[in-house]
């Protein structure tokens, strides 16, 4: 019978965190969206304004284009996140072990929660890539100028590693033309030049992530490791964030039960003898605790963004590995500072890591009072049953 008992219980906890998670999720989306492509959209001489963004999405996408990608990220965001507060629970369960009133320092809450964001980078990463490349595709226009004799005539290998993209002839066609000066025997330069995958868009360059957005494309053309493209920058960010999160969280938590344990009579020796905060107060304190944790960590967040919008094919990829040997035998001062180096940060994205910032506090923030709210709303809900 308590076994039953417990199970119910965790179901009960499991289903109302699963919705609280995807009802924050879809109405802070169309923020995220909005942040994207600002961040992926800016350079240091460019800066897009919000209204820009809904504009090119709604001319391109429809209304309907915020939420591209939005499954993935439900998906996601509903494993990270548990994923988050179940390894913040343990951790600090394991801090108020042997202790008589289960008090928890700030310092600990932060410790427990940059290893709880550290977790979270590793179980989102690959539903961020795809929700990514599919906000892009909403504001990119896609040619379709390839006509069927040309589709008929692409080459089998590069079929096979994207299936359904054909290239841009008119760009093979000029490439072959600046090569018609040398001097050369081949009987079908065209035809050869269509076996190369770095020839994928006919002038050199990778497809475009309008292109290469679904899972199978992506693990075909760039392989596993690219779902977990930008992990550096990505772990930095989920750890500041969980951090800070929940170090802020915890201090404001110790405030409120201080505040309210004023007037008591006598005064209670435990946190647990002043009671239970309303779940409003504890909302609100969750939502200014992710809009922190947003502003400190969001540099990181759109250095991630932009690595996860590049396309690297396997062969490209195993180039710039040769590359990287051959600068490290040559003693080749790499760019950037340590720092960057060290999280992933592209040095020529410096003047533009602080775009998009706004966008992400508000979604960060009203996503987190909703989900706690929501959360405790469906616990009682689903006990009263």
């Amino acid at each position: 019978m308590d076994e039953l008992l417990k199970n119910q219980v965790f179901a009960t906890h499991a289903i109302a965190a699963a919705g609280s998670v995807a009802f924050g999720t879809a109405l802070t989306y169309p923020l995220d969206t909005i942040k994207v492509l600002i961040q992926v959209g800016s350079g240091s001489n460019k800066q897009l304004t919000a209204a820009q963004v809904l504009d090119r999405v709604k001319s391109l996408s429809g209304s309907s284009g915020l939420y591209s990608g939005f499954g993935w990220l439900t998906l996601g965001r509903i494993l990270g996140v548990g994923g988050r507060f179940g390894t913040c629970e343990i951790l600090t369960a394991f801090y108020k072990d042997g202790r008589e009133d289960n008090h928890v320092h700030v310092s600990e809450a932060l410790m427990a929660g940059i290893a709880a964001g550290a977790l979270e980078s590793l179980i989102t990463s690959p539903f961020e890539l795809i929700k990514l490349r599919a906000q892009v595709t909403s504001a990119s226009r896609i040619p379709t100028s390839t006509t069927v004799t040309e589709r008929i005539s692409f080459s089998p290998l590069l079929a096979r590693l994207l299936p359904g993209y054909f290239p841009d002839m008119k760009a093979l066609n000029h490439s072959v033309g600046l090569l018609s000066t040398l001097t050369t025997k081949h009987p079908n330069m065209v035809g050869a030049l269509k076996e190369y995958p770095w020839m994928m868009t006919g002038s050199g360059r990778p497809p475009s992530v309008c292109d290469v957005r679904r899972p199978s494309d992506i693990i075909s053309l760039e392989g596993w490791g690219a779902l977990w493209r930008g992990l550096r920058s990505g772990v930095v960010r989920d750890s500041i964030f969980g951090g800070i999160f929940f170090a802020s969280w915890q201090f404001l938590h110790q405030a409120m039960l201080d505040w309210k344990a004023v007037n008591m009579d006598p005064p209670p020796r435990y946190d647990g003898e002043i009671g239970p905060l309303s779940p409003l107060a504890v909302s609100l304190a969750a939502g200014f605790s992710g809009s922190v944790a947003a502003a400190a960590s969001h540099c990181f967040d759109t250095a991630r963004s932009r690595s996860q919008c590049i396309v690297l094919p396997k062969l490209l990829d195993c180039f710039l590995q040769y590359v990287a040997m051959e600068r490290k035998l040559l003693r080749w001062n790499r760019l950037g500072k340590r720092f960057e180096r060290l999280t992933g940060i592209h040095p020529a994205d410096r003047n533009i890591l602080f775009r998009g910032i706004w966008p992400r506090m508000a979604r960060s923030g009203i996503g987190s009072f909703v989900i706690v709210g929501s959360y405790f709303l469906g616990i009682d809900h689903l006990a009263s049953k």
